[in-house]
Parts: C-alpha cells; sequence; structure tokens
C-alpha cells in the first residue's frame, strides 16, 4: 500500500509539458490568452511530397482574389512552396514553385512587385547556390500552378550560399532593388577561441539592381558594401527616420553587426556610408535575425536581437550612429535557442511584445533520447512588454509566456497577421528539424475568461512535448 501511495505521489509530481501549463498570460480587459496550432502545409497535407527544413516565409496575394497567400521556403529538402488562401482560415491550396537545384537549400525569401505590372514576384535566396527571381505570371490560374517565368541572375549564380535576401526601394523611386548577405558556403566553421578561420575568405554584403526586364539574366548588377567574415544579414530599415532604408548587416564570423547608412542625394546614385554597430555593454551581436520597433518613443527605431544563444534584448538607438547601442534584457530561453525574432502588440496593451522560436538538437527524424527537460528543445514563447522598459533595471521585468516545447522543432520566421479576422494578433511560421513534421503552420491566438492550456496542437501523434527544465 505505501509503495503504491509513494509512486503515485511521484506521479502527481512530473512537471507538465509546457503546452499543458494553464496560461497566465492576459489582455488588459482580463481576458487569458492561449495557442492553437492549425497545419498549412506538410507531407500529411500536400500528398506525400516530402518537405523538409522550413525557414522563411512571406505573404501577398498573388493571384488577386482578395486573400493572403504565403510562400514559404525549406532548405533541407530544396523546396519553395505556394500555399493560396481563401475565405476559410483553415483552407488552403497548395503547390510546388521550385524544387531540386533551382531551390538548392532554398533559405529565405522576399516579395515586392519588381517588374511593375502590379502582380506581387518572389526572389529567393538558396545557402547551396545562387539568388533566383520569380516572376508572377499575371494569370490566377498560372500562378496557382506554380507556372512562374524565374531566372537565376548570372552576377548572383555559383555564389555558394546566399542566406538573407530583401527588396528595398534604396533611391525611392518606386522601383525595389534587393539586398542580399552571402555566408561563401553553407556550413562555415570558425575557431571558437578567435572567431575567425585563416582559410574563410571575407564574403560580400550587397545590393543589387536589377534591369527592367528582371528576366534578364545578365541585367542585375551587384554592388558591393562590404566583405566580412560570415555575412549573415543585410536588412533594410529607416534606422534614423529620414525617410530612405538603411541597412543592418550581419558578420557572423566577426560577430559584430555593421550599419550601412542610406546617404542618396535625391535624384542621384544610391550610396550608403558605413558604422560601427557598437553597444553598451559590450556585446557581441551579429544579427542572425532581427526585427524593429521605437520601444521608447524617441522618433528612432529600436532592434531586437539576440544578446547571446539562450538570451534576447532590445537595444536603445542612440542619437547618432557613432555612439553605443544601449543593450536591454529582455528574457532568456535557456537552455533552449532563442533564433526566429517577431515584434507584434500581442494582447493588445498599445506596446510592442516580442515572439521567438528556436531550434532542436539533432536527430530530425525521431524523438532520440534524452527526452529529459534539460534538452536544448524546439520552444515557442513570447515576451510580454512590461512598460517602462528603458531604465537599466526596471521595477517590472519582461514576461515570458511559453507557447509549447517539443524534442524536435525548429522555428526561424514568424509573421504577424490576423489570420481569423477575429481582432487579435495571430502568426503563420515555418518549421523544420522535425522529420515529416516540417512544414508550414499558423498559430491562432484564443482569448478565454478562464485559463486554458497554453497550447492547443494540430496533430494527435506529435514529438514529445517537454516541461520546462
Amino acid at each position: 500500500m505505501c509503495k503504491l501511495l509513494w509512486a503515485g505521489i511521484a506521479f502527481l509530481a512530473q512537471p507538465l509539458p509546457v503546452a499543458q501549463i494553464p496560461t497566465r498570460a492576459r489582455t488588459p480587459q482580463g481576458d487569458y490568452i492561449s495557442w492553437r496550432e492549425h497545419l498549412i502545409d506538410d507531407q500529411q497535407l500536400n500528398g506525400g511530397i516530402p518537405i523538409r527544413g522550413g525557414d522563411g516565409v512571406q505573404m501577398a496575394d498573388f493571384d488577386k482574389d482578395g486573400h493572403l497567400d504565403i510562400v514559404s521556403v525549406h532548405e533541407d529538402s530544396s523546396h519553395v512552396r505556394l500555399a493560396f488562401g481563401s475565405n476559410n482560415p483553415d483552407r488552403w491550396t497548395l503547390a510546388t514553385l521550385a524544387e531540386g537545384k533551382e531551390a538548392a537549400a532554398a533559405e529565405d525569401a522576399a516579395v515586392a512587385d519588381l517588374n511593375g505590372d502590379g502582380w506581387t514576384d518572389i526572389i529567393v535566396a538558396c545557402e547551396l547556390d545562387h539568388l533566383i527571381y520569380f516572376q508572377n505570371p499575371g494569370s490566377s490560374a498560372a500562378v496557382r500552378a506554380g507556372k512562374w517565368p524565374r531566372v537565376a541572375p548570372a552576377s548572383a549564380r555559383n555564389r555558394g550560399s546566399f542566406i538573407r535576401v530583401f527588396f528595398a526601394d534604396l533611391n525611392r523611386d518606386g522601383r525595389p532593388e534587393v539586398t542580399a548577405a552571402n555566408k561563401g558556403e553553407q556550413l562555415p566553421t570558425i575557431n571558437p577561441a578567435t572567431q575567425k578561420d585563416p582559410k574563410l575568405k571575407p564574403k560580400e554584403i550587397s545590393w543589387f539592381a536589377p534591369p527592367r526586364n528582371p528576366l534578364d539574366a545578365n541585367g542585375w548588377k551587384e554592388n558591393v558594401l562590404a566583405r566580412v567574415s560570415i555575412p549573415i544579414n543585410v536588412q533594410p530599415a529607416d534606422l534614423d527616420g529620414d525617410g530612405d532604408l538603411d541597412l543592418l548587416g550581419g558578420a557572423r564570423g566577426e560577430g559584430r553587426c555593421l550599419i550601412f547608412e542610406n546617404v542618396t542625394p535625391k535624384g542621384g546614385a544610391i550610396a550608403f556610408k558605413e558604422h560601427p554597430f557598437r553597444t553598451t555593454p559590450h556585446k557581441a551581436v551579429y544579427a542572425f535575425m532581427a526585427d524593429f520597433a521605437d520601444f521608447n518613443e524617441d522618433g528612432r527605431l529600436d532592434a531586437v536581437m539576440n544578446e547571446s544563444r539562450t538570451n534576447l534584448a532590445w537595444y536603445e538607438q542612440p542619437k547618432s550612429f557613432d555612439q553605443p547601442w544601449i543593450v536591454h534584457s529582455i528574457g532568456t530561453v535557456a537552455p533552449d535557442n532563442a533564433t526566429g525574432i517577431r515584434i507584434a502588440d500581442i494582447n493588445n496593451d498599445g506596446r510592442p511584445d516580442v515572439i521567438t522560436g528556436g531550434y532542436s538538437q539533432d536527430p530530425r527524424d525521431r524523438d532520440a533520447p534524452p527526452l529529459t527537460p534539460d534538452v536544448v528543445a524546439g520552444r515557442i514563447a513570447w515576451f510580454e512588454n512590461p512598460g517602462d522598459v528603458t531604465k537599466p533595471h526596471p521595477a517590472k521585468q519582461w514576461i515570458r509566456h511559453d507557447i509549447s516545447r517539443t524534442r524536435r522543432g525548429m522555428y526561424d520566421a514568424f509573421l504577424a497577421r490576423d489570420i481569423d479576422g477575429d481582432g487579435d494578433v495571430d502568426f503563420v511560421a515555418t518549421r523544420g528539424n522535425s522529420g515529416n513534421f516540417d512544414g508550414v503552420f499558423w498559430l491562432e491566438q484564443v482569448r478565454s475568461k478562464q485559463p486554458a492550456k497554453s497550447f492547443q496542437p494540430a496533430r494527435a501523434i506529435e514529438s514529445a512535448h517537454l516541461p520546462l527544465p
């Protein structure tokens, strides 16, 4: 009897998986916030196409039917996929835009109307070769069939490893340019002690000027902004609030960021002035992922980036790019990674919050031991902005709300959208590191008068849900 009693007590004492913990997150009106997963594209939904390694994701109305559509890229299986929306947020029409060599380790995507015909086009960065541009064919049937004319610009071919890509109108002439970072090879290695490898040649952070006809492969002109060790980002944002787009660059091999201030004269040639990104206190920041908001309401954009592998911080922009950015801690998801980053007002209190997702450890095709809480897992969490966040040690700290934590999961990209039209922010995201659970999904924000479980998964069979360490 005693043994049975002690066994029962031990069973009851086991910590709950994150998904089953009752949520503590609330709106200013007192409603509780939890999350429900909805699948958009994966092997079970798409007729057995084994898409693997979900990375970049973007949304636009590609077929002009009034509903937002999705382009997603999948690095491990070399796929570019389309999902066409409808008036039902759980009904998507799926198609493959590219696969194989032309989508070699597709890592990132951007969307814009590049040729000015009123239809949204796509550009993709591939980690095993090139940039590739997809021109919207301009008819709904061809759009949905994935029959898009395409070209890999000659200046971006055989380059090794493009990691990020963005459309950005750098000279405000109404036609976007393209910014991209090329790290040279898919898995460059560096010496952890020195952060340098003498065999690694500096690679390019660049912007590309497309020709009037973007399908002219030889017309794309590359303009190199800098050559650094393992370029990892070149993200546009109007950092100084002067109406043009500046660029935040990242050099992983050097553990540093660079600011390219847009100094293009009116009607003149595109030009940038480079500034070092210094911080106080000093942090080795390289901006693999970043997002921007004006946290202290001083009219200048601040940045959210990693403070370390497991920690997030927001970086307060100084009055001048030559001054150091002030580091303000947001919080940690240790022992997990904080990788994907998106800023949004999640609880509708008027303040920018932050959602993050991380990378689990190998293997990717099964839940291999250990299944213990201290393993580096795939976690999704969001941090609630407490207000008055500019003080070095604010009385109110950012509050972490954990959504889910599974043995396998990789969450690179989040898009903040009200997918179901109920007035609150949902998220569209990709998943990797998870075998046949890889793909595209959306997180529905659910509000209730009583606490609910933090997360309702879409699958009955799933990678093991884990508790917090």
